[in-house]
């Protein structure tokens, strides 16, 4: 089956934009920290990872706001263009959150039932097959139990684990997917289910934060059950500690057992902070130590010199592993 990739993306240096969010932010309580909405610059390297790495993808759906990078062939047969009121309703635009569009991704017109969803801070370093996402139909995935952190987006991973708490016994679903939730493929990782076994609840889901494949009749299926819940997300316009996220629709592939076990061995996430956080990023980069890497910008405030440092830094790395404009680059 044809699976196709989308990408969410803003770029917070659009002077309309900013001004409409502007206009927004004082009404507002949720979060809408500058970290959210940096633009990094490096989108078309990701682009160019799609060209070079997954050349089988069937069609690239770019979600935005309304603004386009300059560099982009819009009229590359691969890319749809999906802007906010494509998917949202009008009561609730505009939105500065990610989450409604996030859990809104079905309505995407023309999307494969097979599909990834990308942030736009992760990135394909190795070529990588057409089964490295699915199996069989299923999405490629991993099922280990987890106790929930705090951070500044716990309350968002609280409401998804009770979501999924008022439609799955954790005993009964660890009966019925015990080869799913153990084995050799999750490695140590799995210690976590082990240890957590004895708790009566599902506490929460170890996330890999990688590109992550969806089943489109899973946002389908809990869109049916959870309407009011959902659509009182999908109205908040910026983060909100009563936000679900797009994980509650990947807990429910878990829990449903629609998913084929699979190792994250490959794959590094690092959330940036600091200059030694960028320099291991760009290693990584620059020697494709694994096929997918994560770049998480957790900087709250930054001076605009040490700023543009960083981002040197990394577009260098990437220009170093990815030299060539791809077919999506005018």
């Amino acid at each position: 089956m044809a699976i196709d990739f989308v990408v969410l993306w803003v770029d917070g240096q659009d002077p309309h934009w900013r001004s409409e969010c502007e206009a927004h932010r004082d009404t507002s309580t949720g979060d809408n920290s500058a970290k959210r909405y940096r633009n990094w610059d490096q989108l078309h390297f990701l682009f160019r990872s799609f060209e070079y790495f997954t050349p089988w993808v069937n069609k690239i759906h770019f979600v935005t706001w309304g603004h386009l990078p300059k560099w982009l062939n819009i009229n590359h047969p691969k890319i749809q263009i999906v802007e906010h009121k494509q998917i949202l309703p009008q009561s609730v635009l505009p939105t500065f959150n990610a989450n409604p569009l996030e859990i809104n991704l079905h309505r995407i017109k023309g999307l494969t039932e097979q599909f990834v969803y990308f942030n736009d801070d992760t990135f394909i370093l190795r070529p990588l097959k057409e089964n490295y996402f699915f199996s069989k139909g299923l999405p490629n995935d991993m099922c280990v139990f987890n106790a929930i952190f705090l951070d500044s987006i716990s309350h968002i991973r609280l409401n998804n684990i009770q979501v999924i708490n008022r439609y799955f016994n954790k005993l009964d679903r660890t009966k019925r997917l015990l080869f799913k939730i153990f084995t050799l493929q999750y490695g140590l990782t799995q210690i976590r289910s082990l240890l957590l076994l004895p708790w009566p609840q599902i506490t929460g889901f170890y996330d890999p934060h990688q590109p992550q494949p969806f089943l489109k009749r899973t946002f389908s299926e809990l869109w049916k059950k959870e309407t009011t819940l959902l659509n009182n997300t999908t109205s908040t316009k910026f983060r909100s500690n009563t936000d679900v996220s797009q994980y509650v629709f990947r807990y429910w592939q878990l829990m449903t057992g629609n998913f084929h076990p699979r190792s994250f061995r490959d794959t590094f996430t690092i959330p940036v902070q600091n200059p030694t956080d960028v320099d291991l990023a760009s290693t990584f980069v620059r020697n494709a130590k694994y096929s997918m890497l994560c770049i998480n910008d957790e900087i709250e405030k930054i001076d605009k010199n040490i700023f543009n440092t960083y981002n040197n830094k990394l577009s260098d790395a990437f220009t170093t592993l990815l030299p060539h404009k791809s077919s999506f680059e005018i």
